[in-house]
């Protein structure tokens, strides 16, 4: 049985996906929580709206969270479905980055703004799929 070198940028992801996965949890907790007191604060409709608006995100964050966890350690392992998950994950940065241009309402000031986040979503999204990171995770 040959053993996979893991390639020196799975790592990198792996750590960057640890750090990021951490700190989503506390984002994601935070939000909820803090979400909740200032819809309170705020009072009435508009604080129901605020705080209903921010568990949804903060919900959405978490499980974005642990989606990077799951590839952190899919990724440190070269599990397959760690490439996999790393894919879904670039994707789905690439759609909440339009989602938010959308609702900042100048889409073109709004892309701009998320420009790093696409460019970052489509180098990881590259760099899974060439054929050593592939065939690193067994998907050659």
């Amino acid at each position: 049985m040959t053993t996979q070198v893991r390639p020196t940028g799975v790592t990198i992801l792996a750590i960057l996906a640890l750090i990021g996965g951490v700190f989503g949890l506390i984002g994601g907790l935070g939000l909820i929580a803090g979400g909740a007191l200032l819809g309170g604060m705020v009072g009435g409709g508009a604080g129901v709206a605020l705080g209903g608006l921010a568990f949804v995100f903060g919900i959405a964050t978490l499980g974005l969270a642990i989606a990077e966890l799951f590839f952190a350690y899919g990724a440190w392992g070269l599990k397959p479905w760690g490439w996999a998950l790393g894919i879904i994950i670039a994707l789905a940065s690439i759609v909440l980055s339009v989602i938010v241009a959308v609702m900042s309402g100048d889409i073109i000031s709004g892309l701009i703004s998320q420009v790093i986040s696409l460019v970052i979503a489509g180098v990881i999204l590259y760099y899974l799929n060439t054929p050593a990171v592939k065939a690193a995770f067994g998907r050659a």
